[in-house]
């Protein structure tokens, strides 16, 4: 038989979920310091652009907790019979006023007890139990009384009952009766384990009409039941002493007979004994002001309050192996709607989408770590921000140059940022004209419509960008934008000069050559010290090992060189610099001039010792100096290795510096 529900999923129609905001995200996060499944948990906890996430989900959890707290009171049961009471008494004084054919002595005695009556409203229900009332009207309040508390009892157990049973038939309560006593001797069988899946069904098709819930087993009932009687036993324990004791000396006047009570104590009994795990013992802080909560109601919102408790567990991810999955929907949407239940959905697919899509693995050590295919797609993100940044620049394509690395091949390719190829008009043109064949309104031409022209052939750089990685990259804040350059030219290089040879060689007290990968999980390292020798020695090494390709020499630095290598291998670090450091970085550096290598310093920070160091070092060999911002390090960088590439072409190096110098960053 097939089963149909309201479907609950969102939208439909909408795309697959985009890990492409929550990749840039994680990589940021990783590159600052954390870990990738910290990273991941981080992205998660803050959602995206478009997407709540956990925290926001918590933070409406923990509004509706404290809003069923504040809304509502205990004494709605009590308020309920007070009133249902004062009625009574009052009808009946009223019929005893007007009864001139009572004897007077009888009168009398009636009148007193009315006016003496306890003020206790248990006291008070208990002393009129055996009343033979007067008035019609001061009976049927006084039956309301019974018949409320009953049903009252049964709607703390079963939810629905304080409705289904109003103004309910003596065979409707006897009916009652026998099911309270079926169910209790079903459990009794269960924990005895004598019971079999056929009394379950013959249960359920006697009495199933009493449990929406639909359970299909006897465990299912017995969790049900036992959620809902634990949350009214945590109900009773939030009361005051003194509503507490009047509530269990009026249950016994439920529906005339303390039989109910002694069913529904059974019952409790039964269901704490099967599920001890339950929480039987808490209770709330409920606010005095608010609306009065009946038996049956605030048994419901100390069940929804405890689903909210479970849903707070459940959205902090805090305990071992915690996983999204983990999360109830549909108590998220009973209590918070169906748009957090779609919100937690979109997180659950997220995060399944990320440990599914090669972005992230376990490595040897069991360590959850960014794999190749993440970095290159965070390389190309910060590509992406680097053309924004880039865009409006003067002089940043010389269409008359462009392609001048090599030959045509008659070929042609859809343009990526960093070509330098010629545009292929004709197809190009005819791109657009096919777009706007489908679209007429649309631009004449978009970027999206532009080819290129292959070449077969293109001169071959040799790339050493030296990183400082000493302790004042970190303190400065130039920790992170430091390894976001390195990662877009690396996949700058590796997407569209592969040809070049790319080296990362970083330097705080000693130097060494890194892969994208060791340098982007780089911690930020405390030792003082700044090797620019050490780091020079390793470029001019990698310009060797490529005699044929162009020396291109990119230094990112934001202090004087403090250390340098001895002879024996050992660090010497001085601070003030050493004049030995210095001219041992100097000779390198003269070195790397000899080889040809085209040389820009990118200088971080104010210091003016450092700006004039750097500015001698640069006029020494010929270079170029750059003094952005750290935000714009990425840009700078790509920029002057573009700049470099067209030299190469007939250009000069440092073609972008008059784009600088029109933002305050060209120096030299």
């Amino acid at each position: 038989m097939s089963r149909y529900r309201r479907y609950d999923g969102g939208d439909p129609l909408a795309p697959p979920v985009d890990i492409a905001e929550a990749l840039d995200a994680i990589g940021q996060d990783v590159m600052a310091g954390y870990s990738p499944e910290r990273a991941m948990r981080e992205f998660l906890r803050r959602g995206g652009d478009d997407q709540a996430g956990l925290d926001d989900l918590a933070r409406r959890v923990a509004e509706r907790r404290r809003d069923l707290l504040q809304r509502h009171n205990l004494d709605g049961t009590l308020a309920e019979v007070r009133e249902l009471l004062e009625k009574a008494v009052l009808e009946e004084r009223k019929q005893l006023a007007r009864d001139a054919l009572m004897d007077d002595g009888d009168r009398a005695f009636r009148e007193l007890r009315m006016q003496n009556l306890p003020d206790s409203p248990a006291a008070a229900v208990t002393e009129l139990g055996d009343y033979d009332w007067q008035s019609s009207e001061a009976r049927e309040a006084f039956e309301q009384i019974k018949d409320l508390l009953g049903r009252e009892l049964l709607d703390q157990r079963f939810s629905g009952m304080k409705q289904a049973l109003e103004n309910a038939t003596d065979a409707d309560r006897q009916a009652i009766n026998e099911m309270l006593n079926d169910l209790n001797q079903l459990l009794e069988k269960h924990a005895e384990g004598t019971d079999t899946p056929e009394d379950f069904r013959e249960f359920m098709d006697k009495h199933g009409q009493h449990f929406p819930e639909n359970p299909q087993d006897v465990d299912e009932l017995i969790d049900a039941m036992a959620q809902r009687a634990a949350a009214a036993q945590r109900m009773l324990n939030s009361m005051t002493e003194e509503q507490r004791r009047e509530l269990m000396e009026l249950s016994a006047q439920a529906f005339g007979s303390p039989a109910l009570m002694d069913q529904l104590n059974r019952l409790d009994a039964n269901l704490q004994s099967l599920r001890p795990g339950e929480d039987w013992g808490g209770s709330e802080q409920f606010g005095e002001g608010g609306q009065g909560l009946g038996l049956g109601d605030g048994t419901g919102v100390l069940q929804d309050l405890a689903d909210l408790d479970a849903l707070a567990d459940q959205l902090s991810q805090s305990y071992g192996g915690a996983r999204l999955d983990d999360v109830d929907l549909d108590k998220l949407a009973r209590q918070l709607g169906n748009e957090a239940a779609v919100d937690a959905r979109k997180l659950q697919e997220l995060e399944k989408a990320l440990r599914e899509s090669g972005a992230m693995e376990r490595g040897f050590d069991g360590e959850l770590r960014l794999t190749p295919k993440a970095m290159r797609q965070l390389g190309k993100a910060l590509l992406r921000d680097v053309a924004q940044k880039m865009s409006g620049r003067q002089g940043q394509r010389d269409l008359r140059q462009a392609g001048a690395a090599g030959d045509l091949s008659g070929a042609t390719r859809a343009w990526e940022f960093g070509d330098t190829e010629p545009w292929d008009l004709p197809r190009t043109m005819l791109n657009g004209v096919l777009r706007r064949s489908g679209a007429p309104d649309g631009p004449l031409l978009s970027i999206d419509d532009v080819e290129v022209a292959e070449t077969e052939a293109r001169t071959q750089a040799a790339v050493a960008l030296c990183v400082d990685t000493s302790f004042s990259m970190a303190m400065d804040g130039r920790w992170v934008p430091m390894k976001q350059t390195a990662l877009a030219l690396h996949t700058l290089i590796g997407s569209r000069f592969r040809g070049d040879d790319l080296e990362l060689i970083g330097f705080g007290r000693h130097a060494q050559t890194m892969r994208i990968e060791e340098l982007t999980a780089l911690d930020a390292r405390w030792a003082k010290g700044t090797n620019l020798h050490h780091a020079l020695l390793l470029a001019n090494r990698h310009f060797r090992k490529h005699p044929n390709a162009q020396p291109v020499l990119l230094i990112v630095t934001d202090g004087e060189p403090t250390s340098h290598l001895e002879s024996s291998g050992d660090v010497y670090f001085s601070y003030p610099p050493h004049p030995m450091t210095v001219a041992l970085a100097v000779r390198e550096l003269d070195n790397a001039r000899r080889l040809g290598a085209q040389t820009t310093f990118f200088r971080l920070g104010e210091d003016p010792g450092l700006a004039r160091f750097i500015e001698s070092m640069a006029r020494r060999v010929d270079g170029s100096v750059i003094a952005p911002e750290a935000g714009d390090l990425g840009a700078a960088v790509v920029g002057s290795y573009l700049g470099s590439r067209r030299g190469q072409a007939g250009g000069r190096p440092g073609s972008y510096g008059d784009f600088f110098g029109s933002r305050g960053f060209w120096v030299g």
